[in-house]
């Protein structure tokens, strides 16, 4: 009976995606308001930098975009985060975060945690901040060497004491799981546990940015199933919500390691506005996959009309990819995970089968 939910459960899972292509409600919006950066991760994937030479886009040109999702779709509710860099280092992010509340929108922000203290967060919640993530990636030394800051893990961790205690706020912590805190894995459970942290995501790092040529970032094939095995079992606890992230079609382990079965929403629900400008589907993908620019182009009519490269996932029916038996359901991973070349970085499929 298991295995047969599991196919009923992944096949309504491809036709919800193949509805979500036809409609594309959009649920998400990254924005991408800083390139400015007060750490310099090990495994950074973007573009972000302690001292950035982009100016960070006003808030005057970004609003317009809401005026016109709001226009266009009244009745999705529809979730702005705050990305960077980090964006607790722009200055007027209160202002930021007011405004999109006025405009009637969610507002939501992901943070290292660094400049986050109590009296931070209040000012956070009185901008309307409904939707926190904070990274701890590891016990002290290990979030501190990824970090590659020595006073990093501190400030996080009392980040998030400063978040626990703020009625009203959905958020959760995020840990990027490498070799060197692999095998720390129960300690960072219990950690979190004695923190009252609820919901806990692990992801995996892809072999971009400075992570590209960096051994220790990167799990083997076993690392990466004992991963999975160690999300299921602590799921089955019930002592924390651990999922793991939205990448990657994980075969058997779909339905077990998240609340849903995968597909890329990049695109589909999901769009960023990266810093320059660039209309693109999320701020994971860094290689030129835009599909259009708010200063030259109408976004709306970008999001409607010109994401054809991430609604219909043909043209990614190349190498590993053509002849895959679960490409139907996989259709070529995430976005993010596609080159300058439009060739796959990694496949989270392999790395489960070939262990």
């Amino acid at each position: 009976m298991d295995n047969l939910q599991y196919y009923i459960d992944r096949e309504l899972a491809f036709l919800d995606t193949e509805k979500l292509k036809r409609l594309h409600p959009l649920r998400q919006l990254f924005w991408e308001c800083t390139l400015n950066c007060n750490l310099s991760c090990l495994h950074c994937g973007s573009d972000c930098k302690k001292e950035s030479r982009t100016n960070e886009m006003p808030l005057a040109d970004f609003l317009p975009v809401l005026d016109m999702i709001k226009l266009n779709q009244p009745n999705q509710p529809t979730m702005v985060n705050t990305v960077g860099g980090e964006p607790l280092v722009r200055s007027d992010i209160l202002e930021c975060g007011r405004a999109i509340t006025d405009k009637g929108f969610f507002w939501g922000t992901v943070t290292n945690g660094y400049l986050l203290d109590a009296s931070l967060m209040k000012e956070l919640m009185k901008s309307g901040l409904r939707s926190i993530s904070i990274d701890i990636d590891g016990t002290k030394e290990e979030h501190n060497w990824l970090r590659n800051n020595a006073n990093s893990f501190d400030r996080a961790y009392n980040a998030l004491v400063c978040i626990k205690n703020t009625p009203r706020l959905v958020w959760d912590v995020i840990t990027c799981v490498n070799k060197r805190n692999f095998n720390s894995l129960n300690d960072i459970k219990e950690l979190l546990i004695d923190a009252g942290v609820k919901r806990w995501r692990c992801f995996t790092i892809t072999p971009m940015g400075r992570a590209r040529d960096n051994e220790e970032m990167i799990l083997s094939d076993e690392e990466f199933n004992i991963l999975m095995d160690f999300i299921v079992k602590t799921r089955e606890e019930g002592k924390i919500i651990l999922s793991y992230g939205c990448e990657g079609y994980l075969g058997q382990y779909e339905g077990k390691v998240r609340d849903y079965y995968y597909s890329c929403r990049a695109g589909l629900t999901v769009a960023s506005i990266l810093n320059d400008g660039g209309i693109s589907g999320c701020l994971s993908i860094r290689n030129d996959y835009k599909q259009g620019n708010i200063y030259t182009d109408n976004f709306w009519d970008v999001w409607n009309n010109r994401f054809n490269l991430y609604r219909n996932r043909e043209w990614m029916r190349t190498g590993q990819c053509e002849s895959c038996d679960v490409f139907k359901y996989c259709q070529g991973n995430g976005m993010h995970l596609r080159d300058e070349k439009g060739e796959l970085m990694l496949c989270h499929y392999s790395k489960l089968q070939q262990s």
